[in-house]
């Protein structure tokens, strides 16, 4: 039971090759276009020859009447305490048992040094805290791999084990924004991503490559698919109370060797603090960095009292519960004259997100799982009363919609306020170093 991830690699590792269990079904939700499919033989393996229906969330308790379901996995990676009451409730309620598979039945173990970067919420600023990680690594000389959480849209069986290390390469094998968002930068900064829906494939891959160091790049808040050595998680003062309110990210925190509190520069004094003071309660034995979330744009100019509409990642503030993103703050910075509320001119799909999240504010967000959503996107866009966009997304949107209007993007990278990412990469290079001839060739 879960979203096309987390759930898929539970099976592979755990359910897969055992004869004294028969899965029945995945069931899907939070995103659409999953379900009604077959998680295909060749990932299923030789038990399950015609492979594994994927069905609607919605069909939950007919799947366990039907088939005589005794026990359902819940495997989300992004959840609040009060979603996670709502499916465990309907599980019982259907008559059969629950259970969650662990840390310890579900991590792969690599033969690499692993630094996993998490968080407590999708949206907490773990895509900057990977960038700059990799980029302290590069400049020691280390030679790095970012391996991102699965992105489950396409044709699974090709999908097994994905690279890339080229812009080419994302537009010849992508095909929704989701993808794209988690991956360009990365591209862009000349390092190589892996991902894929196998991830023991796509691990033994990697380690017959020449990396000295592994960078898991975590998707929403889950935990780790690969055992770390190093266990970084970003907490969200934004949402504050959320870091021990939400499953599986609260997992994260206390597994955390290094919390890093972001957007420290957005929230005031007395939230940071709370924050802090609970993160310190729950993990004492953590190392905590503070960190800011600087937002800047590549033509500020043209924003300044101008109309804009702000289009932000979409994961984050739909099933993230985020009002507004770095679009929305890079529109404050910089001194729009208004921010245009594009629900009036929303269509088709976006206009159903925004019934779905009316906690959303007057954003747009840059829903794109399958063309007819970047469609509806687009026309959206199009749509609104505004004079610039403003693209607090992670891609380019551009690159990938017809805007009638001029773009301006923003870009948000993470600032230590308080404690030195750098000194941690340090002192675990140290650690690690006389464990590889890489590493020691590169640090010595």
């Amino acid at each position: 039971m879960g979203a096309g991830g987390r759930d898929f690699h539970n099976f592979n590792v755990y359910f897969r090759d055992r004869e004294e269990y028969e899965v029945v079904a995945f069931t899907a939700s939070q995103i659409p276009n999953i379900d009604n499919r077959i998680y295909p033989p060749d990932l299923a393996g030789p038990l399950y020859p015609n492979g594994i229906p994927i069905y609607s969330g919605s069909m939950l308790e007919e799947i366990v009447k039907r088939e005589g379901v005794e026990e359902v996995v819940l495997a989300y990676s992004d959840l609040v305490c009060e979603e996670f009451l709502e499916k465990v409730s309907r599980i019982l309620a259907a008559g059969a048992s629950f259970r969650i598979l662990g840390v310890r039945e579900t991590m792969l173990s690599s033969s690499k040094p692993v630094i996993a970067v998490t968080a407590v919420r999708t949206g907490a600023g773990k895509s900057t805290t990977t960038r700059k990680i990799v980029r302290l690594l590069k400049e020691r000389g280390v030679r790095i791999v970012v391996v991102r959480h699965p992105m489950a849209y396409g044709d699974l069986a090709k999908m097994r084990v994905q690279k890339f290390s080229s812009i080419e390469e994302l537009d010849k094998f992508t095909f929704t924004i989701e993808e794209r968002e988690e991956y360009e930068w990365h591209l862009l900064e000349g390092t190589t991503v892996y991902a894929g829906v196998d991830y023991e494939a796509v691990l033994r891959e990697i380690e017959s490559e020449p990396y000295d160091v592994i960078v898991w790049d975590g998707g929403n808040n889950d935990w780790p698919f690969i055992r770390p050595d190093l266990h970084i998680t970003v907490v969200d003062p934004t949402r504050p109370g959320h870091e021990t309110r939400s499953f599986p990210g609260y997992v994260n925190l206390l597994m955390a060797d290094v919390v890093v509190v972001n957007k420290a520069n957005i929230v005031d004094a007395r939230v940071l603090d709370e924050v802090l003071c609970r993160v310190k309660r729950v993990n004492p034995r953590a190392r905590i960095v503070v960190a800011a979330s600087e937002v800047t744009v590549d033509n500020p100019e043209v924003i300044k009292g101008r109309r804009v509409l702000v289009v932000e990642d979409g994961p984050s503030v739909t099933h993230g519960h985020m009002r507004f993103g770095a679009g929305y703050v890079a529109a404050l910075k910089y001194e729009a004259g208004e921010v245009v509320d594009p629900r009036p001119y929303a269509v088709g799909s976006i206009k159903r997100v925004y019934e779905k999240y009316s906690h959303i504010g007057k954003v747009l967000p840059a829903m794109g799982y399958g063309a007819e959503q970047m469609e509806d996107l687009e026309e959206t866009i199009n749509r609104a009363p505004a004079d610039v966009v403003v693209l607090g997304t992670p891609t380019d949107l551009s690159r990938y919609l017809e805007i009638n209007k001029p773009v301006v993007r923003v870009k948000y990278e993470l600032r230590e306020v308080k404690g030195s990412l750098a000194s941690i990469i340090d002192e675990f290079l140290a650690k690690i170093g006389g464990k590889s001839a890489g590493l020691r060739g590169a640090l010595f």
